[in-house]
């Protein structure tokens, strides 16, 4: 219920426009650029589990893990599997979208980012908080794959292969 909220009112208040993108091309290298900014929590996790892996007691590095270097690594790995779901999708969605839509391509990233990095705070409070975090990464990308899928078979169903 909170991201719906949050993109349409981003969507409405914020003072930005997509650039005018007529070509498929260009929405598709618009989006790429935009999920670009949605790998910065994913680089900083790789940061974060690297450091708090050198700075491990553990006496021998391929052991077993300290609980904090395996929140680290469990947060990366899931990102990671997370990211290129949403870039797949955000790609396709990028191609039915209305030029005044273009919009929701960059904050459905910034949601993207700033929900991994909810995940990740709240997975190293405790594994029963992180469910919050968690749907707010995947419901949005839930809807981007039931729009596509829509758009895909019920829109235009002629061009589903071309």
């Amino acid at each position: 219920l909170l991201c719906p909220c949050l993109i349409y009112g981003a969507y409405i208040f914020l003072p930005f426009d997509a650039p005018l993108l007529s070509t498929v091309s260009a929405r598709l290298v618009y989006t790429l650029r935009c999920a670009a900014f949605a790998t910065f929590p994913i680089v900083l996790g790789m940061i974060v589990s690297g450091i708090s892996r050198l700075c491990s007691s553990a006496l021998e590095p391929f052991g077993e893990l300290n609980r904090e270097v395996e929140i680290h690594r469990t947060y990366v790995s899931q990102s990671v599997h997370l990211f290129i779901l949403y870039f797949f999708n955000m790609a396709v969605l990028a191609t039915y979208l209305p030029q005044e839509l273009l919009k929701l391509i960059p904050l459905l990233t910034g949601l993207f980012a700033i929900s991994r990095l909810i995940f990740w705070m709240s997975y190293a409070i405790g594994r029963s908080f992180r469910a919050f975090g968690f749907s707010m990464t995947f419901l949005p990308l839930l809807a981007m794959l039931l729009w596509n899928l829509y758009g895909m078979f019920v829109l235009e169903p002629e061009n589903l292969l071309s």
